[in-house]
């Protein structure tokens, strides 16, 4: 019991022990449906997975379900960056402890339940878990950005900091990371607003289907964008979060930091504004 107990100390509460859960997570995940498309159909490999497994595919729900599946892992690898957040940013520990737990809890669900309602009967009550889940994820980032307020002056700079600092000592690097918290978290309810007009004057579709179209409409341009900028976001936490690890400072960190604020705002504003602007 003594031994459980500490796996799932472990496990729950260090950043390595969170990292890996959501890391084989996501490696179940692919192994599992990895093995519905490509070449594995024409070998028999996908009917013994969805025999064995007892999956209910239709032709008609296939956006539908590549939809579910790539947000469901895109869950677990936001996760995986808010868990390296916490850890390599200053923050209270009980900040921490809530941020991570709430996170966990959010991405699981999504995951577990998002995948039971797109590949094993249309449950809607997993429909329902489903988006509790995304809703506790939303909820730990803003949790997250509140942690991340960088104009609280025991998170501020000396004069003379090898590190990015405004003229006042805030710590430009923290506004990075606020910046692009607060960036996902608009560009998620971007993704959410448009979502919420699924069958109701919108159709599924997959981007990469339509996205060399010369015509789209606002709802498919909006998805396009929340698509990219969701993307580019990610690969900004891994900068940030692989320059923190790595203790970037020096000029160069003077330098980049604040082009990576710029970059972070504008590169969300126009992703975002392609519903409106053609020339963006």
């Amino acid at each position: 019991m003594q031994f459980l107990s500490k796996r799932f100390t472990y496990l729950f509460r260090s950043t390595r022990g969170l990292t890996l859960v959501a890391i084989a997570m996501v490696a179940l995940v692919t192994a599992i449906w990895g093995t519905l498309s490509g070449p594995m159909v024409e070998w028999g490999v996908r009917d013994i997975t969805v025999n064995l497994l007892g999956m209910d595919l239709h032709q008609a729900d296939r956006e539908g379900r590549v939809i579910m599946l790539y947000h469901t892992l895109a869950m677990a690898v936001i996760a995986i960056e808010v868990y390296f957040i916490t850890e390599v940013v200053p923050m209270k520990r009980q900040e921490q402890v809530a941020i991570n737990g709430v996170i966990t809890i959010g991405y699981l669900l999504a995951m577990i339940f998002g995948l039971g309602f797109a590949y094993f009967g249309h449950n809607y009550a997993f429909h329902g878990l489903f988006l509790v889940g995304q809703t506790l994820i939303f909820f730990a980032g803003l949790m997250l950005l509140a942690a991340l307020w960088p104009w609280k002056k025991e998170y501020y700079l000396p004069e003379g900091s090898p590190y990015s600092r405004s003229k006042k000592g805030v710590n430009l690097e923290r506004v990075a990371f606020f910046a692009m918290a607060a960036m996902t978290l608009l560009s998620a309810i971007w993704g959410a607003v448009t979502g919420s007009y699924w069958g109701n004057g919108h159709e599924t579709f997959l981007a990469e289907d339509i996205i060399r179209h010369p015509g789209h409409t606002a709802l498919q341009k909006a998805i396009i964008g929340h698509l990219h900028i969701m993307v580019s976001l990610v690969a900004a936490a891994i900068t940030l979060i692989v320059g923190r690890w790595l203790d970037f400072k020096g000029k160069l960190h003077k330098w980049g930091i604040p082009m990576g604020i710029i970059g972070i705002i504008v590169l969300t504003a126009g992703a975002l504004s392609v519903v409106w602007l053609e020339w963006a």
